[in-house]
């Protein structure tokens, strides 16, 4: 890793300096610089060179595994706002617990990409775990290089640095690698993440043969504490023995947790590569064009969960061992698909699916275990086999309509599963459409349901459980200038939580009836003069699963800035305003940290509390500057919220960060 490290660092040493190098070659205006002129300001007989046009932003494409095409943004919009965040995505829909790189509570239950196998486990750390559809490839006339800075808490910081290059305009190459180190405020809370990515694309000069290919290698470390202990919660709040006390405790590194020795850490690393062939390659003057092609996805996961003592006060039950917890699994997932492309100008295009799977999960030992009833009971160490799937996937436009569909499904195998989607659409135009899908699945739930062992007694567990299935309805419509609407509507049956049973042991279920959710979420911005204001309202409704499912009725996001251009040839632009988050009071679920999941509780509320971020964004030529906030009510009244039960919530803190683009 290292060595990825320094070579990501001199490549973009490299470009920065022939950046600056160029800049220096050009006035603002673009007249001659005075590297025109001799030393003693006359004008040089070396007549200048001529000025070379710069392609436009557009030329710089994004590219995504199913080939959507957009283009290197270098706006500074609301929308940019929300991503500058760990994630770098929307997190309208997650809670942070305190620190950055930890996980997220759920303001909305997330949606994984549709799948037929079960999940890896250790879900809570897969927030910001990068899986193939996460990786985009490109396309440039000229090297691109973006920077990306946040600060985090205490010491520590987050970088994200990419590049990417043409050698040629056929073949695209680019490296990338995203660090957080951020030690925390409250004590043993310390994270340290990275994802490294290379991707490579390919055409060759005909257009019939195209590759893309990536190497992705991810190492998510946190350190656990298990949130705040009994005595910390009392500390926190300032009530029982500590009232009055809470300035005291206003230096979260005093405040009490439960143990200090304990750290949990995902690993990854994928291969993947996509190519394909047209043996009847589409023009023109060709209306019909048919091609073959392969998928292979090599992909290894492992979690592990260490810890020096066992946790006091019996927090996680007893111990096999009496020292050195270290519960270790991985999965090795092989996955091959072949297909066959037929696309009409009439007809649309089709894609016929054929594939198989082989997939090893598990740990190293079988475990023997008497059960409550004194019967000697077997844990198997592995789930292992191979499953064969057919699927297909059909779009077609014309007009402005638009029909798309896929699915897939387990022909033969030790699992059983399927999935499929179908919909339409209409565009209007860039500003006005309309989009409804329907959807079913039927999947097993992931592997930590199925199979866990642990140091932990009570975390050792074999289950044969039902298919998870689900039907879902969402319909969306966009009208840029009022708002835009997503509604959606599912049926899940079987539904898989973890919970604690009557022994405070934390259990895997599957809950026997329906739960129906509704979710609608309206997004709007107006603008006036020089006044923006964006609105992000979610409302959930849960009916038969009100007590294994629990989200909040509310959620709201409201921004009110002002924007402007500033100095000469408007050189900056600005803005700057306040960020209202709020959500309404719900039994949030609690979290595991030997699992890395959530589990479902009943017992406590996190109270409805609103926050407010001011923030100061501005706009530089390419490089978009930073500055919020965040929590800044905490700063006049002591915080005492939670994000999960015995998880503060973040207090007040100032943060800056940027995000430069070089073009070279």
């Amino acid at each position: 890793m290292r060595k990825n490290i320094i070579f990501i660092i001199a490549l973009l040493t490299v470009s920065i300096t022939c950046a600056q190098g160029i800049n220096q070659e050009r006035e603002d205006d673009g007249s001659p610089s005075r590297g025109n002129r001799s030393l003693d300001g006359k004008k040089s007989l070396r007549q200048p060179k001529e000025k070379k046009e710069k392609p436009p932003v557009t030329d710089y494409k994004i590219i995504t595994i199913k080939n959507d095409t957009t283009y290197v943004d270098t706006t500074l919009t609301m929308q940019k706002d929300y991503k500058f965040n760990y994630l770098r995505r929307d997190d309208f829909e997650l809670l942070p617990i305190h620190n950055v790189g930890q996980t997220y509570n759920s303001l909305a239950k997330r949606e994984e990409k549709d799948h037929i196998l079960p999940l890896f486990g250790a879900r809570a750390r897969h927030f910001n775990f990068m899986e193939v559809n996460d990786i985009n490839y490109y396309h440039v006339p000229t090297p691109l290089t973006e920077l990306y800075f946040k600060t985090t808490f205490e010491q520590g910081q987050q970088l994200d640095a990419f590049f990417t290059v043409n050698t040629s305009p056929r073949l695209n190459l680019s490296m990338a690698y995203k660090g957080v180190r951020s030690l925390g405020k409250y004590q043993h809370a310390l994270t340290s993440t990275g994802n490294f990515r290379a991707t490579a694309s390919y055409v060759t000069k005909n257009d019939r043969y195209k590759v893309k290919s990536h190497f992705v290698t991810q190492d998510l470390l946190n350190e656990e504490n298990g949130g705040l202990s009994t005595e910390g919660i009392d500390q926190y709040l300032g009530r029982g023995n500590f009232v009055g006390e809470e300035s005291e405790f206003a230096d979260r590194g005093s405040v009490s947790v439960n143990f200090q020795d304990a750290e949990n850490i995902l690993l990854g690393k994928r291969f993947y590569l996509n190519h394909q062939y047209a043996i009847i390659k589409k023009t023109d003057s060709t209306a019909t064009g048919l091609g073959i092609g392969h998928i292979m996805d090599l992909t290894d996961k492992r979690y592990k969960y260490d810890q020096t003592a066992i946790a006091p006060n019996g927090l996680l039950g007893e111990s096999y061992v009496s020292a050195n917890i270290s519960d270790n699994v991985a999965l090795e997932d092989f996955n091959n698909q072949a297909f066959l492309d037929f696309e009409n100008i009439w007809l649309g295009k089709l894609r016929l699916l054929g594939g198989s799977s082989n997939y090893n999960y598990g740990y190293n030992s079988i475990l023997n275990q008497v059960n409550s009833t004194g019967d000697q009971i077997s844990i198997t160490n592995r789930i292992k086999g191979d499953v064969y799937t057919v699927g297909a996937e059909y779009q077609n436009n014309y007009k402005g309509f638009q029909l798309f569909g896929d699915g897939m499904s387990i022909v033969s195998g030790d699992f059983d599963g399927y999935y499929f989607n179908a919909g339409a659409g209409y565009q209007l135009n860039d500003k006005y459409g309309i989009r409804a899908k329907i959807g079913a699945s039927s999947v097993a739930p992931n592997y930590n349901f199925l199979l866990y062992q642990s140091d932990y007694i009570n975390y050792n567990w074999q289950n044969d459980f039902d298919n998870i299935e689900t039907q879902k309805i969402q319909v969306n419509i966009k009208a840029s200038k009022i708002a835009e609407i997503e509604a959606n509507y599912s049926k899940i049956d079987k539904y898989t939580y973890f919970t604690k049973n009557a022994n405070d042991a934390i259990t895997p279920m599957q809950f026997s009836e329906s739960i129906d959710v509704l979710k609608v979420k309206l997004t709007q911005g107006l603008q006036y003069w020089k006044l923006g204001l964006d609105n992000t309202v979610m409302y959930q409704n849960v009916q038969g699963g009100e007590q294994v499912y629990n989200v909040p009725e509310f959620v709201t996001r409201n921004s009110l800035y002002y924007q402007d251009h500033w100095f000469k040839k408007n050189a900056l632009f600005l803005q700057t305003g306040i960020t209202f988050k709020y959500f309404s009071g719900y039994k949030a679920d609690a979290y595991d940290p030997v699992l890395s999941e959530f589990y479902v509780q009943n017992t406590q509320e996190i109270s409805a509390y609103p926050q407010f971020d001011i923030f100061f964004n501005a706009k530089v030529r390419q490089t978009r500057i930073y500055f919020k906030y965040e929590n800044i009510g905490e700063a006049f009244s002591q915080n005492n919220e939670f994000s999960a039960p015995g998880y503060a919530t973040r207090d007040a803190v100032l943060r800056f960060g940027i995000v430069w683009n070089f073009f070279l």
